[in-house]
This record gives structure tokens, C-alpha cells and sequence, in this order.
């Protein structure tokens, strides 16, 4: 399947310290294409790891993260408004 993850981690004192061990995870799983978000195939035993992994970290009351899913990429229309940085296009 295809996702993309969205997150948002609260910036306290503690937020500063999983803030760059959600990144490093999501790292291992997907290709990072814009501060938080991140894209890319993964199975579904490979997101059940990530999320494993990452609910270590996430605190419910003041964390965030969305993950979407489809089929696959060419189900999705990807649009830049702005300055079109598409770090996953020189991947085959």
C-alpha cells in the first residue's frame, strides 16, 4: 500500500526529545518529503512495526499523527503550489 504520514509532535520540554526519534522512525519506513511528512510503499506488517515503534513515543494527549492510505501512488494525485521539491522522484 501507499501512505503518507503527517505528524505533529507538542513542543515542550519533552516534545524536543521525541521529536527527532519519530522522525528517525518514520526515516526507517518511508521516504521524508517535507518537515513532517513523509510517503511511501509499505506493507501492512511493515506499518504495523512503524506504529509499534512510534507509540513508544506519541503521547496521546498531545501528540498527532495521520496516516492515509492507498492502493498504491498512482491512485494519488500529488499537486505542488509552491516550490516543487520531489525528494522520492529519483528513486525507481
Amino acid at each position: 500500500m501507499y501512505v503518507i504520514l503527517v505528524y505533529d509532535i507538542a513542543m515542550d520540554e519533552k516534545g524536543k526529545k521525541i521529536l527527532p526519534k519519530v522522525y528517525k522512525i518514520c526515516k526507517q519506513y518511508l521516504f521524508h518529503i517535507q518537515n513532517s511528512v513523509f510517503e511511501g510503499e509499505i506493507s501492512e506488517p511493515g506499518l504495523a512495526a512503524m506504529k509499534n515503534k512510534l507509540n513508544q513515543y506519541l503521547r496521546k494527549e498531545s501528540d498527532s499523527l495521520i496516516v492515509f492510505r492507498s492502493r498504491n501512488e498512482k491512485w494519488l494525485k500529488k499537486e505542488f503550489w509552491a516550490k516543487e521539491d520531489d525528494s522520492t522522484s529519483v528513486f525507481i
